[in-house]
């Protein structure tokens, strides 16, 4: 057990909700006063609870052969090594605002790039709503009982996942490219876990370097598992657009325009994102409904 303190406000559910990926997702419980989350740690499968006390400190407990590794980064987890060193949200009256409604949104790091990677290739070029189905059924299928009390599931094994034909994701709504993917990613996972301590464009190359994963999918992973407060995910479908209405006016963007309007916020412009879109910033909407995660590059 460990107990440890977070300075600032720290809002859970704001700075954790990346790491659900759907609203059954075996792998993790997220209140508003704490976390329950397994993970397959570099020493182990592990699970991890951490709770906010009513003095305001946090209380970290875990088990299993990762207990110990996930214990040690419990306070990056929930924020604690976020360092918002440089971003001066006053640069766009916009971002100022969003940082005042959201001052205990954290950009946490989980240290495990595989906890990011699957779900992540799910999302690629199809609603969000079958990535949150596709994810929670293979974690189910081939996933496995957790270490602790709280009847969590592990995300499945990279190499159960590479031992798969592309053909058995059928059953999960997966066709062969996003299957081919994530085989890929799972041959390579012990690559990519090395790739989050990497320099930032080191380790978008590293990840870009396996077959099927894009910009968009190491923007994601890199934000997630190493706490990068500057990744942006280009290639999003709606993501430029809200950027480019929010800071521009703009009801519809381009990557390039967004990248261009975040420049001013370089080393945060991943935080800047995510502010924007907790603070319910919406594009202007067009044609069909339905919510698109990103084209990524197959």
């Amino acid at each position: 057990m460990r107990r440890f303190s977070v300075p600032g406000p720290v809002d859970l559910l704001a700075s954790l909700r990346p790491l659900v990926h759907s609203a059954q997702d075996p792998t993790i419980r997220l209140r508003r006063d704490g976390v329950v989350r397994c993970s397959r740690t570099p020493d182990g499968p592990g699970t991890v609870e951490v709770m906010r006390e009513p003095d305001g400190r946090f209380v970290a407990r875990a088990w299993g052969p990762g207990a110990a590794w996930l214990l040690d980064r419990a306070p990056a987890l929930v924020g604690g090594s976020d360092d918002r060193d440089g971003f001066v949200p006053e640069r766009h009256p916009v971002v100022a605002r969003a940082a005042r409604r959201r001052p205990g949104l954290r950009l946490g790091r989980t240290g495990v790039a595989w906890d990011a990677l699957v779900p992540t290739i799910l999302a690629q070029r199809i609603t969000s709503g079958e990535a949150a189905r596709a994810w929670t059924r293979l974690v189910r299928a081939h996933g496995e009982p957790a270490p602790g009390p709280y009847e969590l599931r592990l995300q499945p094994a990279p190499e159960r996942l590479a031992a798969l034909p592309y053909w058995a994701y059928h059953r999960f709504g997966v066709e062969r490219a996003r299957a081919e993917a994530i085989v890929a990613a799972s041959r390579s996972a012990a690559h990519l876990q090395q790739a989050i301590d990497e320099p930032s464009p080191r380790a978008s190359a590293r990840i870009c370097a396996v077959r099927g994963l894009g910009p968009w999918t190491a923007a994601l992973v890199l934000r997630i598992a190493a706490g990068d407060a500057d990744q942006v995910e280009v290639g999003d479908f709606h993501v430029k657009n809200q950027v480019s209405w929010a800071l521009a006016g703009e009801p519809r963007g381009t990557d390039e325009r967004m990248l261009a309007l975040l420049a001013p916020f370089a080393g945060h412009r991943g935080r800047v994102v995510r502010l924007l879109l907790a603070t319910g910033v919406r594009a202007p909407t067009f044609g069909a409904r339905q919510r698109i995660v990103a084209v990524e590059r197959l």
